[in-house]
């Protein structure tokens, strides 16, 4: 149920380097929101136009998508956590990293041909 997606301007690094971000984001996902890493699911989309304060110099949008309730004190331990790896992995400066945190209602969540609700 879980998700975290990673979309940004810069190329990819290497397959393995890739890999190794994704089960940590997967992984620290999992612990911040209390729930089984078994239903967390992530997704990184490098190479994507993008502009953020009038320019195109390396940029980061992330999605993270739960169901239940996010608090404020975990939107803000996840936001210095993932900004962090985000920039040590592809590079982009943390002013740079929009993150958008949204709650989902169970029945607004398919899995497995029936839903969370």
């Amino acid at each position: 149920m879980p998700l975290i997606k990673v979309q940004t301007s810069v190329s990819a690094p290497q397959k393995a380097e890739i890999e190794s971000m994704l089960l940590n984001l997967s992984a620290k996902l999992a612990k911040h929101l209390g729930k089984p890493e078994s239903y967390v699911m992530t997704a990184f989309e490098p190479e994507i136009p993008m502009t953020f304060a009038g320019n195109t110099d390396p940029v980061c949008y992330i999605e993270i998508k739960s169901i239940g309730t996010m608090k404020p004190d975990q939107t803000a331990a996840m936001s210095q956590e993932f900004c962090q790896q985000i920039n040590q992995t592809l590079g982009v400066p943390k002013n740079r990293i929009y993150i958008e945190f949204a709650d989902a209602k169970g029945a607004m969540w398919g899995w497995n041909g029936t839903t969370f609700g």
